[in-house]
Parts: structure tokens; sequence; C-alpha cells
């Protein structure tokens, strides 16, 4: 739930001089349009900003709404990007001057974050490398950690969006199979002639051994979870045909 917004500018600023002025500024603007859960925050401090340049105010309120949009999750890349089109559609001298007040503001923050460095903070196991050992078994970029490596073996598998795993099988005589634990993201787990199941962060699914089957990441998100191989006799692991694009999606209007 996103911090209820709170305003007292006017009643300071204006409070003695102009009191109804200051009640409309603070408790309906900031106080009940601000907080409107019909918009998201970071959407109205790009909206404000957004008519402010158009205007041509590029004052002290302008430079508020920048630090207030900051605040708000808008980076650095995004106001660079918000006030280009904002110069071609509103003049580009607002822009040039917005731009100064915004470098201001922008000026010590950190490079944007990457997709993946965005998730992997997200996750409280680590991303890992490549995983360039079983890339031709993957349709996609994956990465792959080790947990643990004693006892029972526990690797954190992640995948980026679109990316899976080909259609493969778990074979033993006895025991074996594999259990999977999302950790972050949202990905797809599906048994050959099985419905599709979709995983989200806690999401728990056992594989019988002798089970074909798949496993990946949806469309717009990335995906992780922890793979373990049960104890089992004379285990191997077949892999078999890449999951088609249209069986990709296939499956995944199957989960809607």
């Amino acid at each position: 739930m996103e911090k209820k917004i709170v305003q007292t500018a006017g009643r300071t600023q204006l409070g003695d001089f102009a009191p109804l002025f200051a009640e409309a500024n603070d408790d309906f603007l900031f106080g009940k349009v601000w907080n409107d859960p019909s918009v998201d925050v970071k959407t109205r401090c790009i909206i404000t900003v957004t008519s402010l340049v158009s205007m041509g105010i590029t004052d002290g309120s302008l430079s508020y709404h920048l630090q207030n949009a900051k605040n708000h999750g808008v980076s650095k890349a995004e106001i660079a990007g918000i006030l280009t089109q904002v110069g071609f559609y509103a003049g580009w001298p607002k822009a040039w001057a917005a731009f100064g007040l915004a470098g201001a503001v922008w000026k010590d923050a950190a490079p944007a974050l990457t997709e993946k460095e965005r998730f992997a903070q997200e996750l409280m196991f680590p991303i890992g490398g490549p995983n360039d050992a079983y890339a031709k078994y993957f349709k996609g970029q994956s990465y792959l950690a080790p947990v643990s490596t004693e006892q029972v073996p526990i690797y954190n598998v992640t995948f980026e969006p679109k990316c899976r795993n080909n259609w493969h099988i778990h074979h033993a005589d006895k025991g074996g199979g594999q259990l999977l634990i999302c950790v972050g993201g949202k990905g797809i787990y599906q048994a050959w002639g099985k419905k599709p199941v979709l995983m989200l962060p806690g999401s728990v699914v056992h594989i019988p051994a002798g089970v074909k089957h798949w496993h990946g990441a949806v469309t717009d998100a990335w995906f992780s979870h922890l793979a373990m191989d049960p104890e089992g006799v004379n285990t191997s692991n077949e892999w078999l045909e890449e999951v088609s694009d249209a069986q990709y999606e296939k499956t995944l209007a199957a989960l809607t």
C-alpha cells in the first residue's frame, strides 16, 4: 500500500492570507486527488511535471514536483525521456529550462538498474552466472546458482522473460523425480497432457520420475525457482524437443 500523501504547505505559506485556498490545496488537491487510488502516485508525479512544463512553469513549484517524482520512483532515465517528449509537443525552450532543474534533482542519482539487477534485488537467493552448461536445452537466457551442494543439492534456476527449458524426463528405477519451489517472479510448469500450472513465489511443484514436462518464465516477467532432485536408484535426465513458440503461446493462453 502506498504511503498517504500529506501536505501542509498551503496553511504554512498562505494560511493567514488565503485560508480557503490553503485548505483547498492541502485537504482537497493533496488530501483527496493525490490520494485517489485510481492512479498511482508515480504516474501522478509524471502527469504533474508534464503539465507544469507544458505551461512554461519552471520555478520552485516545478523543482518541488521533480523532487517528488524522484522520491516516488521516477528514474533519471525516465525523467530525461519524459522531458524530451514534452519538448517536442509543448516547446523546446520549456523542456530546456526543465532539464536545468531536473539535472540538479537527479545530479547524484545512481544509474538506472537493468531488469535483471532489479529482479536480483527482489530475491533472497543469488541469480548466479549464465547457465552455459545447459544452454542447448533452453530457449532464451537462463542463469544457475548453487544454493547447497551438500546433503540435498539445491540450485536456484532463473529464467529471463519468455525463457523456458525443453521438454524433459527425470528417470529413476525408484524414487527420483524433481521438486521445484518458486522464489521469485512468475513462471509456468506443464506436464505432458496436463493443464499448465502458474508458479508464483511460494508455489511448490512435485514432479514424479518418468513424467515428461517443462518449465519457464511468462512473457513479461522474470522467474526463479529452486530445483531439488530427490534421491533415487539409477537416476538420469533425458532432454527432449524444445517447446515451440506456438506451443508456448498456447500454454500461456490456457493460464488465463
